[in-house]
């Protein structure tokens, strides 16, 4: 058996060998400022039982020095996993056994981004609460919704399609990106017919508008809502009172999207304005359409790996160099007959601007 040391900066690599290379133990230490050890750690060594029990290394602490021992793929990832959380904290992040499982994930999953970027993107605080991807995926999703012009969101319930686009539009209104919010959804729930449901007009919408109101209830002052809305700066309405409309200078967001047809998808998609954004969410898997469809985003969102990002365009368009094909996405995109569908980042010099759409999938 033979022992050796590596000196790295900070980190110290100890090397012993012995007769089965596929034995070798590393043992490596890390030195860090005291206060930022504590962070990592969490209160009551919380998060240090979280990264005891998600690694293999043997992990010891001593003041500002953390020491770590197994093989050298285990100790790897432990580095990585405390040089991640380090960086965490000091971007100001707090630290929470959540955090620790979320960033272990990332490492082992070799996502390729940094979990602490991914991590400390605050899109919006209100009452010391901050809003801000909690996945990767997410991450993306948030990333999609800045760089393009239409966004389609697909997944499970729970996974914060719906709140992450809302927390991006009150951050582009707080911003004066935008000088509205559009929040609209298909009346269709669970099979039930609006003509058949007790009240008014009025009273028969609300309860399918509710979501998005209790989401907004989160991100603003309750008080200043009620205002906004009367002024015209936020506006929930069903699907059906868009037609006809041109929204320019909107950040828009249709909810439950699996619930309207290629027809209600198409309309909805050609009110786009300039100086708007759209984002689309749904989770396929929960159509209430009658006879389970055919439903509107199913050509957009089907199979979206084939179809990241596409740019359209379209002669007779006026209210945006973008085709009523191309808005309709994959509805008309299999045709090609009526718009042009060609790759982002090809444009020919002094060709007029694009809109971008982007495909997410899944995303939690």
């Amino acid at each position: 058996m033979s022992e050796h040391s590596e000196l790295d900066g900070n980190r110290v690599t100890t090397i012993t060998e012995r007769a089965l290379p596929a034995e070798r133990t590393v043992r490596s230490s890390m030195d860090l400022a005291p206060e930022t050890v504590r962070q990592i750690l969490g209160a009551t060594d919380e998060n240090l039982t979280a990264i005891e029990r998600e690694l293999r290394a043997d992990i010891h602490v001593r003041g500002g020095t953390i020491s770590l021992s197994g093989t050298a793929a285990d100790v790897a990832l432990a580095e990585r996993v405390f040089s991640e959380l380090a960086s965490l904290a000091g971007r100001g992040q707090p630290i929470a056994p959540d955090a620790v499982r979320r960033t272990i994930g990332m490492l082992t999953n070799e996502v390729g981004e940094s979990p602490a970027e991914v991590l400390s993107l605050d899109i919006l605080s209100r009452r010391g609460k901050t809003i801000r991807p909690k996945t990767l995926n997410q991450k993306r999703y948030v990333d999609a919704i800045d760089e393009n012009t239409i966004v389609f969101g697909v997944g499970p319930a729970g996974t914060g399609k719906t709140y992450l686009a809302m927390a991006k539009a009150v951050q582009a209104l707080q911003a004066k990106q935008v000088s509205r919010i559009i929040l609209t959804r298909p009346a269709v729930e669970a099979g039930e017919r609006l003509g058949f449901l007790p009240g008014t007009l009025h009273e028969k919408i609300d309860p399918y508008l509710r979501p998005l109101h209790d989401a907004l209830h989160d991100m603003m002052d309750p008080e200043a809502i009620p205002k906004l809305m009367q002024a015209g700066v936020i506006e929930v309405a069903p699907l059906a009172y868009m037609r006809g409309r041109t929204l320019n200078d909107a950040f828009i967001i249709l909810d439950e999207a699996q619930n309207t047809t290629a027809e209600q998808m198409k309309m909805f998609l050609t009110r786009l304005g300039f100086g708007s954004k759209i984002v689309v969410t749904g989770d396929v898997t929960q159509v209430d359409l009658p006879g389970g469809g055919p439903f509107g985003s199913a050509r957009g969102i089907r199979n979206p790996h084939r179809d990241r990002r596409y740019s359209f365009r379209h002669s007779r368009q006026q209210r945006r160099r973008t085709s009523s094909a191309g808005l309709s996405h994959r509805r008309r995109l299999r045709a090609s007959r009526i718009g042009s569908v060609r790759r982002v980042g090809g444009r020919k010099p002094g060709a007029a601007p694009r809109c971008t759409c982007s495909f997410t999938a899944t995303v939690g």
